[in-house]
């Protein structure tokens, strides 16, 4: 399957922040609407991916510091990203080589979707259930 059909699936709204925001809003909007981590926008345009972890090293590195500091400092950029045209295959090798959650999916220079690994292992599971439904259904019939 594609992340194209994945997306046509899925009906999330994405929630980002802008480069100008500080750390401390940026907690609060991940606590707030219960994610890890959420792309970070500049002139409409997605620059990079404010994670949890961007939070957790900056406090242990600066302390409470960090969260005056703006999320244009602190963000994890360039942001990894992956093509609607790629295969959740494809999108689960690039997170697990990168060691990385959240994948903006883009379109050229627009961003058309965000997905956490979470999103693609429920999608791979639920297709190896069906596999395992109709292999079953199959036996039974024979």
């Amino acid at each position: 399957m594609k992340i194209s059909q994945l997306l046509g699936q899925m009906e999330r709204e994405v929630i980002g922040c802008s480069t100008g925001e500080t750390m401390a809003e940026a907690a609060m909007i991940l606590a707030d609407k219960r994610i890890g981590a959420m792309p970070v926008f500049d002139s409409g345009q997605v620059v990079g991916i404010v994670s949890e972890r961007d939070i957790l090293y900056g406090i242990a590195n600066e302390g409470a510091a960090i969260l005056q500091k703006t999320v244009g400092e602190c963000m994890t950029s360039p942001p990894i990203t992956v093509d609607p045209e790629a295969s959740i295959n494809e999108a689960l090798g690039l997170m697990t080589r990168r060691r990385i959650r959240h994948l903006p999916v883009m379109r050229g220079t627009e961003m058309i979707g965000f997905l956490s690994i979470g999103d693609l292992v429920k999608n791979r599971m639920d297709e190896i259930a069906g596999e395992a439904d109709a292999m079953r259904e199959y036996i039974a019939t024979a």
